[in-house]
């Protein structure tokens, strides 16, 4: 079976994607989850499956927390999610990837047995989801770099610390969200007690080589000469050539095919529909999703190329590090390399060995697990 050319190319995530001269840098980008180009009617036959969710998703413990509400963060309106069994707990502040890519809407698949450890704390950051829908995008356009998404978290972690009276936060990144997260920590380690990366991006430029390298070497082993032919086109890679959205598409397309986004699937069709039965998000919320990934992309692929954290020798913090083995998505290989060599107050690499760039979804168990057995005790001291 060969990959569906309209999904797989999306190197980070999506399928249905109704814009299709974009599909190539979607994927490009460390996290983009989702596509939504669909018929309009088509989320109304999850409308029984989300009534459900909805109502299992309640909670009710009177010292818990459930609330959505739109907070100004750098001058633009940005929707927040908060979910907790217990205030007392440490906050996450999770930022989600992409760019353009909330996690809010799959959160319902993954993140409840966190919420009985934590509070977390999720955002659609600007131009994403329904914070795309709260703006005026002809004034947000200027908006759209990686220093602002960065200050934006930091101005978040702010509020959310005064908001629910805590000291300080863990932040975690997935993705896309690890470059602003990890730029947010250099700037401004007062405020969190510990970083999490999962899939994290330390060089654009080494994911991009090992990612193709895993794809021909996987397609020079099961002997699939579509695949060799159309990588071969493209070597080197990235090489001194421009990345253009003819070799992105290529570059991205087999490594994730073979397991590089989802372990053991060429697509994880699960992850695509999820928004659909979300509680948080309506039909035009989750079509949202497609027009702030058109118009977050080109903005930011510029930057998201120059990205390199491997000059960063010391970090204030302690940080954690969650890989997946299969992750091709954001190779583990370059920050393997990088938490080795960094000097930090505390440092772990927890490998997941069954997962790919979905890890919480993947694993979800060891997931939980190393939350509560390595990273709650550093917010109780």
């Amino acid at each position: 079976m060969q990959p569906n050319h309209e999904r797989a190319t999306i190197g980070l995530t999506n399928n249905l994607y109704h814009v299709k001269n974009l599909l190539p840098l979607l994927l490009f980008f460390a996290f983009l989850p989702y596509s939504f180009g669909q018929n309009s009617d088509v989320p109304d036959k999850y409308a029984g499956g989300k009534k459900v969710i909805t109502e299992f998703s309640k909670i009710l413990n009177p010292n818990g927390v459930q609330e959505n509400f739109e907070a100004n963060i750098g001058g633009v309106k940005q929707w927040v999610f908060v979910r907790g069994q217990d205030k007392d707990n440490p906050i996450i502040l999770f930022v989600h990837g992409g760019p353009a890519s909330p996690m809010a809407p799959v959160a319902w698949i993954w993140q409840r047995p966190v919420e009985e450890y934590f509070t977390m704390v999720q955002y659609d950051q600007r131009a994403s989801g329904k914070t795309y829908l709260a703006n005026d995008t002809t004034t947000l356009g200027p908006t759209i770099h990686i220093d602002t998404y960065v200050n934006d978290a930091i101005e978040l972690a702010e509020q959310i610390r005064k908001k629910y009276n805590k000291k300080k936060l863990i932040l975690m990144g997935h993705s896309w969200g690890t470059i602003v997260s990890m730029k947010a920590v250099l700037k401004r380690p007062d405020l969190f007690y510990a970083y999490i990366g999962v899939g994290q991006n330390v060089n654009t430029m080494d994911n991009e080589r090992v990612s193709f390298e895993f794809g021909l070497k996987e397609a020079t082993r099961l002997k699939n000469e579509e695949a060799i032919r159309e990588l071969q086109s493209i070597a080197p890679y990235p090489g001194d050539k421009p990345l253009t959205r003819e070799r992105i598409i290529i570059a991205r397309k087999w490594p994730q095919y073979y397991g590089g986004l989802a372990a053991y699937r060429p697509e994880p069709q699960y992850f695509y529909n999820a928004p659909f039965l979300s509680p948080d998000y309506d039909k035009k919320d989750v079509a949202a999703i497609d027009q702030g990934n058109i118009f977050s992309l080109s903005r930011l692929l510029d930057e998201f190329l120059a990205v390199d954290f491997k000059n960063v020798k010391t970090f204030p913090i302690p940080v954690l590090m969650f890989m997946g083995r299969h992750d091709y998505t954001t190779p583990a290989e370059p920050v393997d390399a990088w938490l080795k060599k960094v000097k930090a107050p505390y440092k772990k690499a927890v490998w997941f060995e069954k997962s790919s760039h979905l890890i919480p979804l993947e694993e979800p168990g060891k997931f939980l697990l190393t939350l509560v057995q390595d990273v709650r005790p550093l917010a109780l001291k």
